[in-house]
């Protein structure tokens, strides 16, 4: 590795230049949101299973087109069919970079155009048992490949530009609705639960293959790249280290207990037999990860329910440790610190989350997470974040007659333990990570989205999204990231 490398050509204007346009800019998109004619938000619940409903609000104006997808999907039907197409391309200018390493983001402008392709199919067999299946299928590029952003600018990338193109199994699962009551409540529909209505106590069974985070640290305000934000830690909690392979699923039983105001939810999934690895280790003496999250909903402000969610999950896997690549490294051992070069073994690395949503009326919202895991450990199956906080706003244009745009402001502040700074620092790479050297920083990042309906199930959308610290190196950057969504409902 050269730790120095050749000096990068950034763009010409000053640090202080930089910051003074950012503010600029996200002083323009809180103004925006929060104007009665600015932007607007909507929560999306299609990556989400029916949960038992709080008190509806008042019914919202309607639009010219009310109907948010191309075909109308029954209530009633046992079969179910729909897709989605979600297309995401993105740019960044030339920036500041004095060096660069194998798994820097790389300072020359560029663009990259990402896709997604999803079959969603169901069967539902009883009132209470039903099948689920999604093909699905990805194509495309992110800028720098994925590579040197812990936060990276698009959820949609398969961090493996050389997996097959062809579509895949992503989700086979059996769901299972154990009622423990004899009330039932309504239940939209979605790709993940075809039941109308639910019981409002009841047990939930899924087994098979899916992604731990369609279920776990969901947030109305955040959590779909398809129509709200687009950056891994602004949908997802970045230190969440959850179990999944590449493409971001896996298999695994998940137990959910539902009551009126309260849930739990547990998870048994595999782990990758490599970090960020296609391949699942089968062997649960060896490699296996636990999930659990409590959700509880309540009303702070009268009619508006308020939802936290806890979360604390642990991986056993074949995970090296930083602080012994480090030793290695300065006895002679290896030439670089190298956190793969160890026997085969089993590790522990462990973390917690929080998450909350307020909504203050019909039409703004407060949501956040935070998130710490142990540091000691290497990031192993979602990105290369120990600690992370997060703000945002949301609001819902159904005040304006426009209840399926949506709109959102978010900042984000992901930070590394000691460990991980000082491997990376002696040129240490992770699966994302490695600029040859580091001169920590915290990796701050602001994103604004909003996102429009045009006509049925059709979402043009624009982003932006401001990176400083890329890799936690205040050396780089800061990084300014443009995007352009479609998103198709079908």
């Amino acid at each position: 590795m050269d730790d120095l490398g050749e000096p990068d050509e950034g763009i010409g204007n000053s640090m202080q230049r930089w910051r003074s346009q950012f503010c600029g800019l996200l002083f323009v998109a809180l103004i925006g949101l929060l104007s009665p004619a600015g932007l607007v938000f909507g929560a999306q619940q299609e990556a989400r299973p029916a949960q038992v409903p709080s008190d509806p609000p008042d019914p919202p104006a309607e639009e010219t087109d009310p109907i948010p997808v191309m075909f109308p999907h029954s209530e009633t039907d046992r079969l179910w069919v729909s897709g989605q197409a979600n297309f995401i391309s993105q740019w960044h200018p030339a920036f500041h970079s004095p060096y660069h390493g194998p798994n820097s983001l790389s300072p020359e402008a560029q663009d990259a155009t990402s896709r997604v392709l999803t079959l969603y199919t169901g069967l539902r067999l009883t009132d209470t048992t039903e099948l689920l299946c999604d093909i699905q299928e990805t194509g495309g590029h992110g800028i720098g490949e994925a590579l040197g952003v812990a936060g990276f600018t698009n959820l949609d990338v398969v961090r493996n530009p050389t997996l097959s193109k062809a579509p895949y199994v992503a989700r086979l699962m059996w769901h299972q609705i154990i009622p423990l009551s004899s009330e039932d409540a309504f239940s939209v529909r979605t790709p993940f639960s075809l039941f109308s209505r639910l019981p409002v106590r009841r047990i939930e069974i899924r087994f098979g293959k899916f992604s731990v985070a369609d279920f776990f640290d969901f947030n109305n305000y955040g959590t779909d790249s398809n129509l709200q934000f687009m950056n891994w830690t602004v949908d997802n909690n970045g230190a969440y280290d959850y179990a999944a392979d590449t493409r971001g699923f896996t298999f695994a039983a998940m137990f959910e207990y539902h009551d009126r105001h309260w849930s739990a939810r547990f998870a048994e999934a595999l782990m990758p037999k490599v970090a960020n690895g296609i391949h699942l280790d089968a062997d649960l003496s060896r490699a296996h990860a636990e999930n659990v999250e409590f959700e509880i909903r309540r009303a702070v402000i009268p009619r508006y329910e308020s939802i936290l969610r806890l979360l604390a999950y642990v991986n056993h896997a074949n995970m090296g440790s930083y602080r012994q690549a480090i030793d290695n490294f300065l006895a002679g051992v290896t030439p670089v610190p190298e956190i793969t070069a160890h026997p085969l073994q089993t590790t522990i690395k462990y973390g917690f989350g929080a998450n909350f949503e307020q909504p203050f009326n019909d039409w703004l919202g407060l949501f956040g997470r935070w998130g710490w895991n142990e540091g000691r450990h290497e990031s192993y199956a979602y990105t290369e974040v120990d600690e992370t906080f997060e703000l945002g706003l949301g609001a819902s244009g159904a005040r304006w007659g426009r209840k399926f745009d949506r709109a959102g402001v978010a900042l984000v502040s992901n930070g590394i333990s000691r460990d991980h700074q000082q491997y990376l620092a002696l040129g240490g790479l992770g699966f994302l990570l490695g600029d040859g050297r580091l001169n920590y920083g915290r990796e701050n990042i602001v994103e604004t989205y909003y996102t429009l309906h045009a006509w049925r199930g059709v979402y043009p959308g624009l982003g932006f999204q401001y990176v400083a610290n890329p890799g936690y190196n205040r050396d780089r950057g800061p990084v300014l990231v443009p995007s352009l969504r479609l998103h198709l409902e079908f």
